[in-house]
């Protein structure tokens, strides 16, 4: 089975498979050119989840208050 390009992956299944690439490596159970490939694929979904986090955290927006305690908008988290 061919491995999904990291770029096409979305968090959940980056998070995911960055975690069986590191249980794999902590086990040390792999042959020397596997663990090398492991870990490039791993750097990679490392990269993929922060630049994921990244976005989110841009969109994430705080809820402004009006004078009667409702909610009147949002604006940008840190203006």
């Amino acid at each position: 089975m061919a491995e999904t390009p990291v770029e096409e992956m979305t968090f959940e299944d980056a998070i995911r498979e960055l975690e069986q690439v590191v249980g794999k490596l902590e086990r040390g159970d792999v042959a020397l050119d596997d663990s090398i490939a492991l870990y490039e694929r791993g750097a990679a979904l490392k990269k993929r989840c922060e630049t994921k986090l990244s976005e989110a955290e841009e969109k994430v927006a705080k809820i402004t208050v009006g004078p009667d305690g409702q909610a009147a908008g949002t604006v940008p988290l840190d203006p």
